[in-house]
């Protein structure tokens, strides 16, 4: 009898297909009656539609998280976003390491692509790290919000409401129970509260800068200097991006939806609306009511998203970086591209392009085939799809109004910012034995 083989799938695939194993299931737990507050069964478009969102950690929902899910369905959507922003394979690596059970080279390979890291040695390590920073960095915001929430909730109330917007911060998801006070509210019943937006803001700003970051702050000591590459241009385009979005935000808002708010006042809603696009998808103001420069800013740091290996999306401020440093470079007529002293591989241009490239043409796409089919103007479309595709949240309303084929495309365009534009083009690719023959050079005219 003829063994039939199975085909062998690539690291790339099997974290592909781990993440879609978890939405299946998050999807049919979702669909159970037990799950919704009236007892009806979800259908099957909605409960996949919830489940990508959470194990992409992106926030967009169909339905107020409060109002329609039980205690039930909202443990199930927390669980998502708890094994999607760590990722899977993290989670899979501590069982094992709980079992004490050897971790194969196979897994630690596994574990090198799942976590972002750029080497082999060290990776079970580093995902001790990770597992236990998360917890610690979820836990610390937790202590911090329960505090808060305590005299408006009460004890049990207030623990689980801090331990469910710490995680979603900390995992850049967006989800919230703030529904008991009006649907999809988000955070905006606490737009003038320190402790609720600085907390929040620190802990997306922390789960998204990397877990690569993480291990080189704790090797080095903090000591900056010492910091590799990598570190130093995310946190430099981490405190650019925030630090200015703040600026232009206060600037352009001012008069808008800040007026009426003391100074102070102002510059905590502009560096909030500054950090939860990058890519956590809470608010605290009404984002329909931001001027026209406002939305465009929040679209542009959306699409940017986060850093490498970490919990957000977008196209990371890497990739973000490299493009501006590739085209001075390009209009300098200079043949390297130096930061911090050090010089970047051309292939890393490449693929920044690369990836651009593959995000604009999806954002575009979607955008002309969801205008096609829906009454939206494309200024709603393209923050909604922008806001999908970098698995932000971020919503100007009308998400659950769209029609299947619409609500489709966005899963498929969050399920693509969390496993990754490139990454997800390498795992449909074709293997293909590529003959090395050098064909002759010949100018064309760019620009």
């Amino acid at each position: 009898m003829k063994k039939i083989r199975l085909p062998k799938l690539g690291y790339l695939q099997i974290i592909a297909l781990g993440f879609f194993g978890i939405i299946f299931t998050g999807a049919m737990l979702l669909m159970l009656p037990i799950s919704t507050k009236q007892g009806n069964t979800t259908t099957l478009i909605n409960a996949f539609f919830t489940a990508t969102s959470a194990t992409c950690v992106t926030g967009l929902v169909t339905y107020d998280t409060y109002s329609h899910w039980t205690l039930f369905g909202q443990i199930v959507i927390l669980a998502m976003i708890q094994i999607g922003g760590i990722g899977f394979m993290t989670v899979i690596a501590m069982f094992s390491i709980f079992l004490k059970r050897r971790i194969s080279l196979h897994e630690r390979k596994l574990l090198m692509e799942s976590a972002g890291t750029m080497r082999i040695s060290g990776v079970v390590k580093m995902v001790r790290r990770i597992f236990f920073g998360t917890l610690i960095f979820e836990g610390i915001g937790a202590a911090v919000l329960m505090m808060r929430f305590l005299p408006e909730f009460g004890f049990a109330r207030s623990l689980y409401y801090a331990v469910f917007h710490s995680v979603s911060s900390f995992c850049n998801a967006g989800f919230d129970l703030m529904g008991r006070f009006g649907e999809f509210s988000s955070l905006v019943r606490y737009q003038l509260d320190p402790t609720v937006n600085i907390t929040v803001m620190l802990l997306i700003i922390i789960g998204g800068l990397g877990f690569l970051v993480w291990n080189d702050c704790l090797q080095t000591r903090f000591n900056f200097k010492k910091f590799e590459l990598h570190s130093k241009i995310v946190l430099f385009t981490t405190a650019i991006l925030v630090f200015g979005s703040a600026v232009l935000l206060f600037l352009f808002e001012r008069n808008g939806v800040l007026s009426g708010l003391t100074l102070s006042q102002k510059w905590l809603v502009s560096f909030f609306q500054s950090v939860t696009p990058r890519t956590a998808g809470f608010n605290t103001v009404d984002l329909t009511e931001l001027s026209e420069s406002g939305r465009t800013l929040i679209t542009i740091l959306m699409f940017v998203g986060g850093s490498p290996g970490s919990t957000a999306g977008g196209i990371k401020t890497t990739t973000f970086i490299v493009l501006i440093l590739g085209a001075i470079s390009a209009s300098r007529h200079t043949r390297s591209i130096n930061i911090f002293k050090r010089r970047l591989d051309e292939h890393i241009v490449k693929k920044a392009s690369a990836i651009f490239t593959i995000y604009m043409t999806a954002v575009l796409s979607a955008v002309m085939i969801i205008c096609a089919v829906e009454p939206f103007r494309a200024e709603e479309v393209l923050f909604e799809v922008v806001s999908a595709i970098g698995t932000v949240g971020l919503t100007l309303g009308i998400t659950p109004e769209l029609g299947p084929l619409s609500k489709i495309i966005l899963m498929i365009l969050m399920f693509g910012g969390r496993v990754g534009g490139l990454t997800l083009m390498l795992v449909l690719a074709e293997k293909r034995n590529n003959i090395p023959i050098d064909r002759p050079y010949e100018k064309i005219l760019i620009g």
